[in-house]
């Protein structure tokens, strides 16, 4: 055990490993969209054709796993850089938290995962330089950024190209912002249950 940091764990488990044991894995994503006289439009970054896991699927605006001792604040800030050349400043100003997300994902096995996900907002400001705000690939994880009508993104969904967590991060942002409603989708009470589930553990 090691708590010398003031952390309150036991031991750390390598990422990949996690559905083997059923353990909860977190991540953090963060949508950048733009919602001026043109609509509301999205940075999608496509993943590079080398990822291990995903290779050429389109992928929220920055996201990625939460790193052992790491809040998510904090990894969202680094992964803005890290992934899409975000400085820090423009992060810390401009990205505001909207809550999370808690599902179980399937994979290729049959294993389920149960996976966390914390939201994150980084509205660009109108009447400002773009250039701060516009995501350029840095750490080659992406191939590169795409500004997208949101109809667009909806239809790129909707086709299976987003990464399955991605789309639901995505969903998650058209419900908050009022695009996706209980009077355009008879299914909107069973998509909200879903994104929102209960892994019955009495803590995570």
């Amino acid at each position: 055990a090691g708590d010398a940091d003031g952390g309150n764990y036991a031991f750390d488990l390598e990422r990949s490993a996690c559905a083997l044991f059923g353990v909860v894995t977190y991540g953090v994503h963060m949508t950048i969209y733009r919602d001026d006289d043109d609509g509301v439009k999205i940075w999608v970054p496509t993943r590079a054709l080398t990822k291990q896991t995903w290779p050429g699927y389109l992928d929220n605006s920055v996201a990625g796993g939460l790193p052992s001792g790491m809040g998510p604040f904090e990894s969202i800030v680094k992964e803005s850089m890290e992934e899409a050349s975000i400085e820090a400043q423009i992060v810390e100003k401009h990205a505001k938290s909207v809550g999370s997300i808690s599902y179980f994902f399937r994979n290729a096995r049959g294993w389920l995962q149960p996976e966390v996900e914390y939201l994150y907002d980084l509205r660009i400001p109108s009447g400002v330089d773009q250039s701060p705000f516009q995501p350029k690939p840095l750490d080659g994880e992406v191939e590169s950024f795409d500004l997208l009508p949101l109809d667009s993104v909806i239809s790129k969904m909707r086709s299976g190209l987003f990464k399955a967590n991605c789309a639901l991060a995505l969903i998650d942002f058209l419900i908050r912002h009022g695009h996706l409603t209980p009077d355009n989708d008879p299914h909107f009470m069973e998509i909200i249950t879903r994104l929102h589930g209960s892994f019955q553990y009495d803590q995570w």
